[in-house]
């Protein structure tokens, strides 16, 4: 569904940017938005970690991996999940609220200003609606559940 290239660099690695600033985004469309720069760098870092995810059985096993790694809007949501997770623990949900993501259609709205950007590309098939109610975030960021998923990582 979206792709991203090049491939991305290995997310371990990867910074998280802090800054409410949204200077350095270049495109309007960007710039305008009532997301951070730090949420558009986290959704396209978290594209990375999904991406790897889907199609890490390519790299395990020395495959060239295809030309079009398109995951969908779901399994973005849920890779998203899962890396916010990874990356701040406990604190992702408090991360996600700072940069005014409290549903799957922020990371939709991310998703789609940075198409407009021309930062990400999409499938004539992927619609804004592939990120509707994915899962609520009082659920999905819950205490059980970060104990639940932290612990599963242990």
């Amino acid at each position: 569904m979206f792709e991203w290239n090049p491939l991305p660099r290995r997310y371990t690695d990867m910074a998280v940017a802090t800054t409410h600033s949204n200077a350095e985004l270049p495109h309007p469309a960007l710039q305008d938005s009532c997301y951070p720069a730090a949420a558009f760098q986290f959704v396209v870092d978290g594209l990375g970690f999904t991406t790897e995810r889907a199609f890490g059985q390519y790299l395990s096993e020395g495959l060239p991996l295809p030309d079009m790694r398109h995951v969908t809007g779901q399994q973005l949501c849920l890779g998203l999940r899962e890396f916010a997770i990874e990356r701040f623990g406990m604190l992702a949900p408090c991360v996600l609220r700072h940069w005014n993501i409290s549903r799957t259609e922020d990371f939709g709205q991310i998703v789609y200003l940075l198409i407009e950007a021309g930062r990400l590309s999409k499938s004539t098939e992927d619609t804004l609606d592939d990120f509707h109610c994915v899962y609520e975030f009082d659920e999905a960021f819950s205490l059980p559940a970060l104990q639940s998923r932290i612990a599963a990582r242990s």
